[in-house]
């Protein structure tokens, strides 16, 4: 668990790294400038840490399932070859799917001028610029991007639906208490991860304008590796009694 925990904090750190820096130079230099081939190369690298880290997700429900419901065999299903391999797995298609994507975008014409509508660049805010009778690959390989996301969802879905019964079953309620301890965080990742992606993505073109563009690119791209630190360290008891310190010193001072 800890080996895929390592691999979850570098894709998210990488995928802060890939447009904050950049922003917050823009900002304090007052300028929206990026170039060309910088652009290329955040569209790219955003895209191979979000991809990895849906594989990466899934990979880990996995894991909670065979630790769950097979707990007898986790040392021969899940030992270090089978995680290496897995993790590996996931990092390889997430730069194959940030090659091929961005390979696709960059090779579209561009005539409807040069200026991205967002705070990074993103292939949606780079296909707005391209001419109308070159998108359809774009699209061709967003529809399969989509079908293994939801391939992805799926089998997170079912892993969990099978992790629930074997818990529900479970005669101890301190083992139940360690069986939801153990998912919990995992699930409000998955659960903040895909909400904000499928939300950002598939909202109706009605109601699209930059304000709320804006506020979505935030929610899909910044909050989700900045909070799964935090989910994912509330399991930490010593970080937890000095969150309760903290708490109930601000409460006092208040009164």
């Amino acid at each position: 668990m800890y080996f895929f925990l390592l691999n979850l904090a570098l894709l998210d750190l990488g995928s802060i790294s890939s447009m904050i820096p950049k922003s917050m130079a823009n900002s304090l230099r007052d300028t929206r400038a990026i170039s060309y081939a910088g652009c290329a190369v955040q569209i790219f690298l955003f895209a191979l840490f979000m991809s990895a880290e849906c594989s990466l997700l899934t990979v880990m429900a996995y894991d909670r399932y065979v630790a769950i419901c097979r707990p007898l065999h986790y040392g021969t299903l899940m030992d270090t070859r089978a995680c290496v391999k897995m993790a590996a797995a996931a990092w390889a298609s997430g730069f194959l799917n940030a090659l091929l994507h961005t390979a696709n975008t960059f090779s579209i014409p561009l005539c409807q001028g040069n200026v991205v509508d967002q705070f990074f660049c993103e292939i949606p805010q780079i296909l707005k610029l391209s001419c109308s009778d070159f998108y359809l690959s774009e699209v061709g390989l967003n529809v399969v991007s989509a079908c293994l996301f939801f391939g992805c969802f799926i089998f997170i879905v079912l892993s969990y639906v099978q992790i629930f019964r074997a818990v529900l079953r479970m005669p101890s309620e301190q083992g139940r208490h360690k069986a939801f301890s153990m998912c919990l965080p995992h699930l409000a990742v998955v659960s903040l991860y895909m909400s904000t992606g499928l939300f950002a993505y598939l909202k109706p073109s009605s109601i699209s304008s930059p304000g709320l563009d804006l506020v979505l690119a935030v929610l899909y791209s910044v909050v989700p590796p900045a909070v799964d630190p935090l989910i994912y360290s509330m399991r930490n008891k010593e970080l937890k009694a000095a969150l309760n310190k903290l708490i109930q010193l601000i409460l006092v001072q208040q009164k």
